[in-house]
Protein backbone atom coordinates (compact mmCIF):
# COMPACT_ATOMS: atom_id res chain seq x y z
CA UNK A 1 0.00 0.00 0.00
CA UNK A 2 2.82 2.40 0.79
CA UNK A 3 4.30 1.75 -2.65
CA UNK A 4 1.13 3.07 -4.28
CA UNK A 5 1.15 6.10 -1.98
CA UNK A 6 4.77 6.75 -2.95
CA UNK A 7 3.89 6.57 -6.65
CA UNK A 8 1.05 9.07 -6.19
CA UNK A 9 3.32 11.45 -4.27
CA UNK A 10 5.99 11.19 -6.99
CA UNK A 11 3.34 11.96 -9.62
CA UNK A 12 2.13 15.03 -7.70
CA UNK A 13 5.74 16.16 -7.32
CA UNK A 14 6.27 15.74 -11.06
CA UNK A 15 3.13 17.74 -11.88
CA UNK A 16 4.14 20.59 -9.59
CA UNK A 17 7.61 20.67 -11.11
CA UNK A 18 6.57 20.23 -14.75
CA UNK A 19 3.71 22.75 -14.68
CA UNK A 20 5.84 25.20 -12.70
CA UNK A 21 3.01 25.71 -10.24
CA UNK A 22 3.83 28.27 -7.60
CA UNK A 23 2.96 26.91 -4.18
CA UNK A 24 3.78 27.93 -0.65
CA UNK A 25 6.82 26.58 1.17
CA UNK A 26 4.99 23.52 2.53
CA UNK A 27 3.70 22.08 -0.76
CA UNK A 28 6.84 22.20 -2.89
CA UNK A 29 7.79 19.45 -5.31
CA UNK A 30 10.83 18.62 -3.18
CA UNK A 31 8.69 18.01 -0.11
CA UNK A 32 6.37 15.70 -2.07
CA UNK A 33 9.41 13.86 -3.43
CA UNK A 34 10.84 13.40 0.07
CA UNK A 35 7.49 12.13 1.36
CA UNK A 36 7.39 9.69 -1.55
CA UNK A 37 10.90 8.48 -0.77
CA UNK A 38 9.93 8.00 2.88
CA UNK A 39 6.88 5.93 1.89
CA UNK A 40 8.97 3.91 -0.55
CA UNK A 41 11.59 3.20 2.12
CA UNK A 42 8.90 2.07 4.56
CA UNK A 43 7.40 -0.15 1.85
CA UNK A 44 10.76 -1.77 1.12
CA UNK A 45 11.33 -2.27 4.85
CA UNK A 46 8.07 -4.21 5.04
CA UNK A 47 6.05 -1.76 7.11
CA UNK A 48 2.45 -1.40 6.01
CA UNK A 49 2.56 -4.37 3.67
CA UNK A 50 -0.35 -6.11 5.35
CA UNK A 51 1.59 -9.31 5.99
CA UNK A 52 2.54 -10.15 9.53
CA UNK A 53 5.76 -12.01 10.23
CA UNK A 54 4.50 -14.75 12.51
CA UNK A 55 5.78 -18.20 13.29
CA UNK A 56 4.74 -21.16 11.19
CA UNK A 57 2.04 -23.53 12.32
CA UNK A 58 3.01 -27.12 12.70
Amino acid sequence: MLGIVAAVLFFISFLINAADISTNDVFTSTNFMLLGLMCLALHVAGIGSGWAARGRRR
